[in-house]
């Protein structure tokens, strides 16, 4: 790799990956040491192509949870069996991942600009600004579209496409046509233990002692000409657990079980 590569949106790889080491190597305790990170399917990682791969996840804070992305994606891929043991495998992390982001999140700080130079493709969210659902629905830019074509034909990308770290809110329907549009492989992630290890920007920890759950799920079966934007929507709720129906009565064996989870969860003094 020369010096001064650069990806399709003019970032210097070699400059990337020593920020992915060194933000990768800080963050490192925060999921496998101050917690405790509990990964479910790394095979699935390993048997992806290396580009045209869209991740989709529910969403709980605003960075923390793609940073366990880049710890699991990298460690898979380097061997780790449902682990990030040993942050070695940062050394010569993927460097065609990126993440979808809001503009506004990216330009609060430093260390979002920074962290942004990672991968993020930023995009001017058209219903929600500074924190609030707005009424009036902004056009769409279509450079962000642009953006993340480019992005999937360079290399993977993750997406939250409930476009907010609240709970069963609805899945937005630009996911769906960023799916039915450029065909990618779908991989739906489910994290949980996130919201109450970090802060809701998931740069300042929380608690400690919280078990973090990371699962991987086999890629969506789509079919990419026929499937409806609305058909797609409900695949994605139902992939990454954010459909209404996840709020039914939970039978009672259930119950039991997460009880003996939160046991597990509970922060120790």
């Amino acid at each position: 790799m020369g010096l001064f590569k650069r990806n399709p949106f003019g970032h210097i790889l070699f400059i990337k990956k020593w920020l992915i080491r060194i933000f990768g190597g800080v963050t490192h305790r925060r999921y496998r040491g101050f917690n405790e990170l509990q990964v479910d399917g790394s095979e699935i990682i390993r048997a992806l192509p290396d580009k045209n791969v869209l991740f989709i996840s529910n969403h709980q804070t605003y960075f923390a949870d793609v940073v366990a992305m880049f710890h699991v994606f990298n460690a898979s891929l380097s061997g780790r069996e449902d682990n990030i043991k040993n942050v070695g495998y940062l050394w010569n992390p993927k460097l065609n991942i990126y993440y979808v982001a809001a503009k506004e999140t990216m330009q609060s700080g430093l260390l979002p600009r920074i962290l942004a130079y990672v991968g993020a493709i930023s995009v001017e969210r058209t219903w929600r600004a500074k924190g609030k659902d707005v009424t009036e629905k902004k056009e769409i830019n279509p450079n962000d579209t642009e953006n993340i074509k480019i992005a999937l034909e360079d290399g993977w990308v993750i997406t939250f496409p409930q476009g907010t770290t609240k709970s069963f809110k609805p899945v937005r329907k630009g996911t769906a046509h960023i799916i039915k549009q450029h065909k990618p492989i779908v991989v739906p992630i489910v994290i949980d233990g996130f919201r109450r290890s970090f802060d809701k920007k998931g740069l300042r920890l929380k608690k400690k002692g919280i078990l973090q759950s990371f699962i991987i799920k086999e890629p969506l079966e789509i079919d990419y000409e026929n499937d409806t934007i609305d058909e797609i929507v409900e695949k994605v709720e139902y992939a990454i657990e954010q459909h209404q129906s996840f709020l039914k009565v939970i039978p009672v064996e259930e119950i039991d079980e997460q009880e003996k989870l939160n046991k597990l969860r509970q922060w120790e003094y």
